[in-house]
């Protein structure tokens, strides 16, 4: 007996962090999202992969071998990924499955080239919780605070604003993010799409044992969520979705390396990274380095709580492109500058890198990297991969 078999394009809600790149990609408009999660249609995704590469998360890397199609209804379901169904394998239908397995590594092996592997969490990372709100059953936190972290005259309004959850459970770790729900409804008339933010703060809140959160917000001109965000008042309600994300985590060793990377609001994920590691491991054995680039020091959020922190805890390379009379040195040009002391942490098998910040930044980054492990005789193509798939390199840009 014959039995039809599909391979089917399937999206991970455990950890999309519903950035929506994966719908602006798709040429064919196969991906679309509700309120819970971002899905693919069957009927017209055409295995192009061009989604794969602009992924941050690897969320969109995923694939099963069906006898009849998901559809988008359970999909929109799902909180995790259903487990690989038992298909026949012998005869024709066996034959059938192998060369759709066979056929579907390829194209991942090939859409993958560069990207150094899978992302995947760190392994001592802490397990996270993902999709516990959504447009459906929505989050309400009230803001405590909205702090302006730009000086006046800077070109651009970037606020630390401080969310508080009351009685409602809303756990998150550091690195993950959640949804902003702005009010109202778009030009088409529908609800505005959640916008995503990453968490500030660490567990256990932006104090320590309060059930908040804190966000680093840029203000957009035209940025609907942003402004939104920006102009609350102390006591307005928000709307929360997430949290989301289950791989750019940090590790819980205290004897890991982690190397930080971002620009702008990217510091945000490290802002919680650094007051985890001091709260909880202040006397760690492992080192924490700061690349962080803005273009001038008005305009780079938290820069005076950076001038407090300890360099025995925190080692900071702050990089400004646009002041005036000074060269410009942008994130990649100050990882070449400190070649040797970066080449050094990559060495080390318990190094974790995270890049975080405007969509673009990794290739400079990554240029950087590979110039650095040239000189120091190691394979930058390798090691990237290697600690790709080790939970230990990771990208998140937007």
């Amino acid at each position: 007996m014959t039995v039809a078999v599909i391979k089917q394009h399937l999206i991970d809600p455990e950890i999309c962090i519903r950035c929506n790149t994966c719908e602006e990609t798709c040429p064919v408009d196969a991906v679309t999202h509700d309120g819970m999660n971002y899905v693919v249609d069957a009927s017209i995704c055409n295995h192009c992969m061009d989604c794969i590469s602009p992924c941050p998360t690897g969320s969109i890397d995923n694939w099963r071998v069906v006898t009849q199609a998901y559809t988008l209804e359970e999909q929109f379901s799902w909180e995790e990924l259903p487990k690989q169904e038992e298909i026949a394998a012998n005869g024709d239908a066996g034959e059938a499955v192998e060369a759709l397995e066979d056929e579907i590594s390829a194209l991942l092996d090939e859409a993958r080239k560069g990207l150094g592997g899978k992302p995947v969490a760190p392994r001592s990372a802490s397990k996270p919780t993902v999709n516990l709100y959504n447009r459906s059953k929505l989050a309400v936190a009230t803001v405590t605070g909205n702090l302006r972290l730009t000086e006046a005259d800077a070109d651009s309004d970037v606020r630390h604003i401080i969310l508080d959850f009351g009685d409602q459970p809303f756990p998150v770790l550091e690195g993950q993010s959640i949804g902003i729900v702005a009010p109202g409804v778009g030009s088409d008339g529908k609800p505005h799409v959640a916008r995503l933010y990453s968490v500030a703060s660490p567990r256990g809140g932006e104090k320590p044992n309060t059930n908040n959160l804190a966000l680093t917000v840029k203000r957009e001109p035209d940025g609907v969520c942003s402004n939104y965000l920006c102009d609350l008042p102390r006591g307005a309600k928000v709307e929360v979705t997430g949290p989301f994300g289950a791989t750019f985590l940090m590790p819980d060793d205290p004897s890991a390396h982690i190397i930080m990377i971002c620009t702008g609001t990217g510091s945000a994920p490290f802002r919680g990274f650094t007051e985890r590691r001091r709260r909880a491991m202040p006397d760690a054995p492992g080192k924490l380095m700061l690349f962080f680039g803005a273009r001038r020091p008005q305009e780079l959020p938290y820069f005076g709580p950076l001038q407090r922190v300890p360099a025995k805890l925190l080692t900071q390379h702050l990089c400004y492109s646009r002041v005036p009379n000074e060269p410009r040195v942008y994130v990649q040009d100050r990882i070449r500058s400190e070649m040797a002391s970066v080449a050094e942490l990559l060495r080390n098998e318990g190094t974790h890198v995270y890049i975080c910040g405007l969509k673009g930044m990794e290739s400079g980054v990554d240029e950087a990297f590979a110039d650095t492990c040239r000189a120091a005789s190691i394979d930058w193509a390798d090691l990237k991969r290697a600690m790709r798939e080790s939970g230990r390199y990771h990208v998140e840009t937007y």
